[in-house]
Parts: structure tokens; sequence; C-alpha cells
């Protein structure tokens, strides 16, 4: 990876936006890679988007200020206005196919748009708590900023309490990002 991979992943406040990022350079960090990671919340007190800025490279990151992502994943409808701003002719922008009314935001500028039915799955395959889990493994494939048994480590570091009180949900986190590879996958 020569230059550092920029993403921009953005949701409604409690989508779990954050998580991912968070989980994302975790994973990162423990490749041995640098990994800068920035949250944004809206300004409104409640039910704001949720932005989270995030840079991973083999060098030293500069500034964790971009003006152009190379992958952009907006989770809900204010998410894909708010976001296309970070959109340019090398950027992938990637988004929730359940989403209604937002023909007219999606960035026409983008290299490539992805439109996976990453809640449709959660809903009818998971469960809707590992939503942002499958938004997660997508982010991993389509970005290879790192390997998706490095996300999986990274998720038991961070969740390993809970896996140890129910083992079920480890299986289901590491069936959401395999899931969630996949369905990129099958769009590249």
């Amino acid at each position: 990876m020569a230059k550092a991979v920029k993403i921009v992943l953005a949701g409604e406040g409690g989508q779990g936006v954050q998580s991912v990022a968070e989980i994302i350079a975790e994973a990162a960090n423990e490749e041995g890679r640098e990994a800068l990671y920035i949250p944004n919340f809206g300004v409104e007190q409640r039910g704001g988007v949720s932005v989270a800025f995030l840079q991973i490279g083999d060098e030293h990151i500069g500034s964790p200020k971009f003006n152009t992502a190379n992958i952009v994943v907006a989770l809900s409808e204010r998410a894909v206005r708010r976001t296309k701003q970070y959109v340019g002719s090398d950027t992938v922008f990637v988004y929730d196919s359940g989403l209604e009314g937002i023909e007219d935001d999606i960035p026409a500028n983008a290299r490539k748009v992805l439109a996976i039915p990453a809640l449709q799955v959660a809903s009818d395959e998971l469960t809707p708590r590992v939503f942002n889990i499958i938004i997660m493994g997508a982010v991993v494939k389509a970005t290879a900023v790192v390997t998706e048994d490095r996300a999986k480590d990274a998720i038991e570091k961070k969740l390993g309490y809970k896996f140890e009180k129910n083992p079920k949900l480890r299986d289901l986190n590491y069936k959401a990002i395999d899931r969630g590879a996949e369905l990129v996958a099958a769009l590249l």
C-alpha cells in the first residue's frame, strides 16, 4: 500500500459507524500499519449523522484532514447527502440498497457505485444488530486495508468479553464480516 487509503463512513447515530472505524483502525495497527481515526458527530443533540474519517497506510500519515476519500460508505439517506463532498473520480461509493429516494443524491462523479443489501441480509439471514459488521466486511473487502482474519481478531479484542458470555455472538459477527465481503466481492 503506497499511499494511505482514505475512508469515510457515515450513518445515523447508533448505526455503529464509529465502532466499525475503531475496529478497522485497531486491525490495521495490529498489522503494523499506520491508522488515523477521527470521529465526527452531527451538531444535533439526538439523531444526528455520525461520520468517521479513517486513514490507513504503511507510512506516517501527516494530516487527519482530507478532501477526497478512496471509499465512502453511507448508511442512511442523510449520510448519502452529507458525504457527497468527499467523493471524487477515484472514489468507490458504497450505500445500502434499501435506502429509498436517494437516486438524485448518489454522486455521479464516483469511480464506482456499489449498492449492497446489508440491512436486508442482516434482517433475513443474521440479525439487525450486526448490520454494521456486514458493512465492516464490505469495507475490508473493497479496500484490502486489512485482512478479514485481522478484522475478526480486532472484533475479538473489542467484543471478546461479550463472546465469553454468549459464544454464539462470535459466530454471528464472523458470519457478518464474511457476508459483507461476499456482497462487495460480487460487485467488484
